[in-house]
Parts: C-alpha cells; sequence; structure tokens
C-alpha cells in the first residue's frame, strides 16, 4: 500500500488518481499509524512551509515519517513535499523542516518572474530508477517561488535553469523528491510515477 499523506495542503487528489493510473494501491490518510504501515510513503503539497511543518506536528505526522524514511521506506516528496525534507526553510520567517536531508530551502534567486510557473527542462545529474525512460532535457511543469540548497552535491538528481541554476530533484538512497508536479506533466511525469509504482 502506497500511503499518500495528508497535512491538509494541496491538491492531494491529482496525485493519487495518478498513482491509481498508474497500477497503485493508494491511501490518503492522515494517521501516523498508516504511515508506519505503509509499504511506501508520498508527501506531496503546496503552500507555505511553516504552515505545512505545523500541520505535520499537529497530527503527529511528522515522526513518524522520520522513523519510517530512516527505517528504509520508500519515499517520494513532490513540490513542498521536496522542500520539507530539509532542515530549514527562509520562507516568512526560519523554520525548521524534517531535517531528512541536509540543506535549506531559499527563495528562487532569479530576476525573472516569481513564481515560477510553467514547462522547463530538466538536465539529469545522476541515475535514478525513478527517471528510466526519462530522456535528458526532458520538459516538466512547475509551480513554485522557493528552491532547495543541498548541502551535498551528490544528493542533486536534477537541476533547472530559469534565469540561474537550480536543484529541480533529489536523491539519497531511499529518498527522492521533485520540485515540479509529475501528477501534472503529462506522459514522462506518469513514466516516473510509474517507476515509483513499480
Amino acid at each position: 500500500m502506497i500511503v499518500l499523506v495528508d497535512y491538509g495542503m494541496g491538491n492531494l487528489r491529482s496525485v493519487e488518481k495518478a498513482l491509481q493510473k498508474m497500477g497503485g494501491n493508494v491511501k490518503l490518510s492522515q494517521d501516523p499509524d498508516d504511515v508506519r504501515r505503509a509499504a511506501k510513503l508520498v508527501l506531496p503539497g503546496v503552500g507555505a512551509f511553516g504552515d505545512a511543518m505545523k500541520n505535520l506536528k499537529k497530527r503527529g505526522l511528522d515522526g513518524a515519517i522520520k522513523e519510517e524514511v530512516a527505517a528504509g521506506k520508500p519515499f517520494l516528496g513532490i513540490c513542498l513535499g521536496l522542500d520539507l525534507l530539509f532542515e530549514e526553510s527562509v520562507e516568512h520567517g526560519l523554520h525548521q523542516g524534517l531535517g531528512l536531508l541536509p540543506g535549506r530551502v531559499e527563495l528562487l534567486p532569479t530576476r525573472l518572474k516569481i513564481p515560477h510557473i510553467g514547462w522547463n527542462r530538466i538536465t539529469i545529474q545522476k541515475q535514478s530508477r525513478l527517471l528510466q525512460g526519462v530522456p535528458n532535457g526532458s520538459y516538466f511543469y512547475f509551480v513554485h517561488s522557493y528552491v532547495v540548497v543541498p548541502q551535498e552535491d551528490s544528493d542533486i538528481l536534477c537541476t533547472t535553469e530559469y534565469g540561474c541554476e537550480f536543484v529541480s530533484a533529489v536523491e539519497r538512497d531511499n529518498i527522492t523528491a521533485f520540485q515540479f508536479h509529475p501528477e501534472k506533466s503529462s506522459t514522462l511525469g506518469l513514466t516516473i510515477l510509474q517507476n515509483y509504482v513499480s
């Protein structure tokens, strides 16, 4: 069972439908016990970092996610779900994240319009099972104003250009997370979700 973590932020239905379309047995849940019982975890989300962490803590989901990821459970983060993996964010003040990866979240350092909305290309920096069948330079759909700045270069999976180069995906061991929205990115986005499901 794939548990889609519901902490009251973002459009979870589109992620749920896309995972189901790819054959995933998906449960949308706010229950930390479901997180512990899951075979895989997906943390999606849109919105403010501080609010998201508050909601995760209020429901006891933060501890459950950290335990299960530390135990090696496959984890997929999408958009805000990527940002939350890191130690801290400067979005509307300084907020502590889940701290599963070293680094922080900062405002996208570009002179171009923020938020960055629309289709943009990824440059793949290392191999990943989740990117099987995804050509380098493929386009994906982005909606964000903040970016992750990993401490370890080895965690960087993809980068993207938007008036500057930023990290658009990370991967370490059982953790993979994308700044873009696979569920809104047509065939190649579904390819990523199919790879995760299988």
